[in-house]
C-alpha cells in the first residue's frame, strides 16, 4: 500500500494500481485499500472500476458514507445526476464535509436550496479557520452564480482578511488558490490571476503529479470568473488529457459531462472549442 501511495504521487499510476491489487489480494477485505484504489481509478477516470470497488467497501460495511460519497462523485463526473441524488438521500450529513452536497446543487442549479444549506452550515459547525474559509467561498461562489453579485462579494471580503494572513504565515499553495478565487470574486483581476498561477508553481505538477494539477483547476475557475475565457479553455483543454486526484469544484477529474453541466464555466459555451471539450470522446 505504502508503494501505491508513492507511485501514483510520482504519477507512475499504472505502477499504483499494480501495487494496490498485490496489497487487496493479499487482505481483500482491507475497506482502506478498497477506498484507495476506487479513488485511484476514479482519478484516472476509469469509472466503472471504481464503482465495482465502492459497492465491495458496501458490502463489507453497509451504508459506509466514504464509498456512497465517492460513488455519488462519480455519478455526478458521468453526468448522472439522478443517481446520484438517490445516493445523496442516505448520507447523515452530520459526519460529512458536505462538499458533495454543495456540488450537486451547483450541477443541479438549485442555488437558493444551496445557499441555505450553505449558511446554515457556517452557523451550526465549529469549524476551524481554514475549513471555514473553504465553505465561505463555496458560498460566495454559489451567491456569484445566483446572480447575488453584492452578496457574493461580501462573503468573498470576510475570506480574504483570514487567508492573507494564513499565507503570509504560511505561502502554500492551497492559501494561494483560496485568496485567487476570493480575489476573483471581489473583482479584483490582477491579484486573482497572480495567484492562481503561483498556486500551480508552490504545488505543480512536477512537484505532485497527483495533487499538483487540482490548482490548474482553480486556474481555469479564476480564469473564467475574470473573463479570461481563451486562456481558461486552453487550462481546461490541458486537464482532460491528465489523470489527478481533486478537490472542491469537482471531487473527480474534469470530465465532458462536467464541463456540460456545471454552471461555473457557463461563461464559455459560446466559444466552439469549449463546445468540442464537451463532447464525449469514446475510447
Amino acid at each position: 500500500m505504502a508503494l501505491a501511495l508513492v507511485a501514483r504521487r510520482q504519477g507512475n499510476w499504472d505502477q499504483g494500481v499494480a501495487y494496490f491489487e498485490q496489497a487487496l489480494a493479499l487482505d481483500p477485505r482491507n475497506v482502506e485499500l478498497l477506498f484507495l484504489l476506487a479513488d485511484t481509478y476514479g482519478s484516472l477516470r476509469q469509472f466503472p472500476a471504481a464503482i465495482k470497488l465502492y459497492d465491495r467497501m458496501l458490502d463489507i460495511t453497509p451504508n459506509d458514507q466514504g464509498a456512497i460519497e465517492g460513488k455519488v462523485c462519480i455519478y455526478q463526473a458521468q453526468g448522472n445526476l439522478a443517481e446520484a441524488a438517490k445516493l445523496l438521500s442516505g448520507i447523515n450529513w452530520q459526519n460529512s464535509d458536505g462538499e458533495v452536497l454543495s456540488n450537486q446543487l451547483r450541477l443541479e442549479r438549485n442555488y437558493g436550496e444551496a445557499i441555505r444549506s450553505l449558511q446554515a452550515l457556517l452557523v451550526q459547525v465549529d469549524f476551524t479557520p481554514q475549513q471555514k474559509v473553504d465553505f465561505q467561498l463555496d458560498l460566495a461562489l454559489m451567491q456569484r452564480l445566483a446572480g447575488k453579485t453584492t452578496g457574493a462579494k461580501v462573503t468573498a471580503e470576510q475570506v480574504l482578511s483570514t487567508v492573507e494572513q494564513l499565507y503570509k504565515d504560511q505561502p502554500r499553495a492551497i492559501f494561494a488558490a483560496q485568496l485567487s478565487l476570493a480575489y476573483a470574486l471581489v473583482g479584483e483581476k490582477d491579484s486573482a490571476l497572480r495567484l492562481a498561477e503561483r498556486a500551480t508553481v508552490l504545488r505543480s505538477r512536477a512537484k505532485d503529479a497527483m495533487g499538483g494539477p487540482m490548482f490548474e483547476g482553480n486556474l481555469a475557475v479564476v480564469q473564467t470568473l475574470v473573463g479570461e475565457n481563451s486562456r481558461a479553455i486552453s487550462t481546461l483543454t490541458q486537464l482532460l488529457q491528465t489523470s489527478y486526484w481533486a478537490w472542491s469544484y469537482s471531487l473527480t477529474p474534469i470530465t465532458p459531462a462536467l464541463l456540460r453541466l456545471d454552471p461555473i464555466w457557463d461563461p464559455l459555451r459560446g466559444d466552439p472549442t469549449f463546445q468540442k471539450l464537451c463532447e464525449e470522446k469514446q475510447p
